[in-house]
């Protein structure tokens, strides 16, 4: 990137941020704790019932190998830390979470597991190295305590240890990142005072207690969904509240019943805006970061709210002959559900100004599901990091929607950065019994010589969708990309359109009425360290215009 242009991108990206951010940061880097190893407070009687958590994927093949973001590495090789151009930074945070503790028929490793823990303690000393970042820190507290809760023994080294990283982390809140860490954070600190007692442990539950009461608030909007707009995140985040209930059932009294309860209704409002926003195949919708394997799959999540007595309302499964629309105007999605058909659609905000690390270029993009086969798909998230790969998959190209002049809606950048971004303007829904049209469009693209501007709308019917898309203002070009899934093959027909085969012989016709198409290359990545081959048509704009008609009442 040129210089000029790196200044003007961390401009565009500092003056979004809140101050605490920037001078916390300063504060983070300069001011180290003091480890504080003084022996752990006693135990707290565990008298209540504690359910069965979500469960996680199988994360440890053996004593020594660990399998994370689909990729196996040896400890005896490999060690607690260490940059490696073969393993990430996320990789590396793996090994220090202990998922695998309260991962599926995690109770036939246990012996594992024990070894595990010791000798994490012996070989990771308080405060240095990527384990004691605050944020694997988190997520270890969390896991170990419950692992115990569950019936497990924790050495008497690993309980000091879990004392001593919670006094660690108690001073490393990540006020300069906030969300999701912050979030986690607080997690963390109210599992250590919950576990633990006494006036010390109790002072780490009030200031979870305190961070998390207000950052409920912040991060779950009021139809349900997580601020950041990712699925994956926000099914992380609905993990931590339905801990923090089943935490709460089992040390009775520790939590206030009023900060139960609320939690208790959040849960359900989240259950509800995931199961909307879950495709047939009963796997999350890919916006902004987004990848299956991460957070616990939906059904996990809903089962877990059925121990913990929560229950949600349900989505309409998609097969009723009757058009359904449900809008989600906080978070900023449209569901629709149709015969053999659910549809998608991002008319959102990237996310919070102050933290789009999470957000892709992905603003009017949509994904569509038919006969319970994902068919058009945005191109998920194969890693993190700064790397080319990382900004393509950020980028508006891999992603059902319009680029114009070769950029990006907004302007991703760094592995976790946006600069100027997109905000989405005159949003219309109408819905009639047999129809529904949605309208949108979005000044990203403004930034630009001839300041032009995307707008997108769907048409639906029981039979059949269009897409339309214009751009007013002058551009010197413009592409609509309709990434396919892997699964689905594609052929041209004798009319000028398109074929679409889906796997259980079902046939779906495209036709491209405005528009010149081109079948091209591309890839989907359902999973992290995961990318598959895929197809994507290309669609030139002309008279600045496009419009595609997806019909699938076609027969096998």
């Amino acid at each position: 990137m040129r210089s000029f242009a790196l200044i003007s991108c961390y401009f565009q990206t500092l003056r979004y941020l809140k101050p605490q951010q920037i001078y916390r940061r300063i504060w983070f880097r300069l001011i180290r704790p003091q480890v504080n190893k003084r022996p752990a407070p006693k135990l707290r009687t565990l008298s209540g019932i504690f359910k069965q958590p979500a469960r996680r994927q199988v994360s440890l093949l053996d004593a020594e190998t660990f399998f994370f973001l689909n990729k196996p590495g040896e400890l005896l090789s490999l060690g607690w830390d260490g940059e490696s151009q073969q393993f990430s930074k996320l990789w590396r945070y793996s090994q220090h979470y202990f998922d695998d503790l309260n991962a599926n028929d995690s109770a036939q490793r246990i012996e594992w597991h024990r070894s595990l823990l010791l000798r994490w303690v012996a070989e990771n000393p308080a405060g240095i190295g990527t384990g004691w970042e605050p944020y694997p820190t988190s997520l270890r507290i969390t896991n170990w305590v419950k692992w115990y809760c569950a019936g497990n023994i924790l050495p008497d080294v690993c309980l000091q240890s879990l004392a001593v990283q919670a006094r660690w982390l108690n001073q490393r809140i990540e006020w300069h990142i906030l969300g999701n860490h912050l979030f986690a954070n607080a997690k963390a600190l109210m599992f250590a005072g919950t576990f633990f007692s006494g006036e010390e442990t109790n002072n780490w539950l009030a200031k979870g207690l305190k961070i998390a009461s207000n950052e409920v608030l912040e991060q779950v909007l009021a139809d349900g969904g997580n601020f950041e707009r990712s699925p994956m995140y926000h099914a992380i985040f609905l993990e931590d509240i339905l801990d923090l209930i089943n935490l709460a059932h089992a040390f009775p009294g520790v939590v206030p019943e009023k900060q139960v309860a609320d939690w208790q209704r959040t849960a359900g409002r989240m259950l509800g805006w995931l199961d909307a926003m879950t495709h047939p195949d009963s796997d999350i919708a890919f916006f902004n970061d987004a990848a299956i394997g991460i957070a616990p799959d939906p059904a996990e999540l809903a089962a877990y709210a059925k121990r913990l007595n929560i229950s949600f309302e349900r989505a309409d499964s998609g097969v009723s002959s009757k058009l359904r629309m449900t809008h989600f105007p906080q978070s900023g999605y449209v569901r629709v559900a149709a015969s053999n058909a659910l549809a998608l659609l991002d008319v959102a905000p990237i996310g919070p100004d102050y933290l789009p690390g999470h957000a892709h270029a992905d603003t009017l993009s949509f994904e569509l599901s038919l006969f319970g086969q994902r068919v058009f798909v945005n191109g998920g998230t194969s890693e993190y990091g700064a790397g080319e790969i990382r900004q393509h998959e950020r980028g508006t190209s891999a992603h059902n929607t319009v680029a114009i002049n070769g950029e990006n809606s907004s302007e991703v950048w760094g592995g976790f950065r946006v600069a100027r971004r997109a905000y989405p303007r005159d949003l219309a829904i109408e819905e009639q019994d047999d129809v529904v049209a949605v309208s949108c469009a979005h000044d990203g693209y403004t930034r630009l010589k001839g300041k032009p501007i995307h707008n997108r709308s769907w048409l639906f019917s029981n039979r059949e969708l269009i897409v339309e898309d214009k751009v007013r203002g002058r551009y010197q070009s413009a592409y609509a990309f309709f990434h396919l899934h892997p699964a689905i093959d594609i052929s041209s027909n004798n009319l000028g359109g398109w074929i679409l085969h889906l796997p259980e012989g079902q046939q779906v016709c495209l036709q491209v009425e405005i528009g010149d198409a081109r079948l091209m290359h591309s890839y989907y990545a359902p999973e992290f360290g995961k990318r598959l081959k895929s197809r994507c048509l290309k669609i030139a704009l002309e008279s600045n215009g496009s419009r595609v008609r997806i019909d699938w009442n076609a027969e096998k």
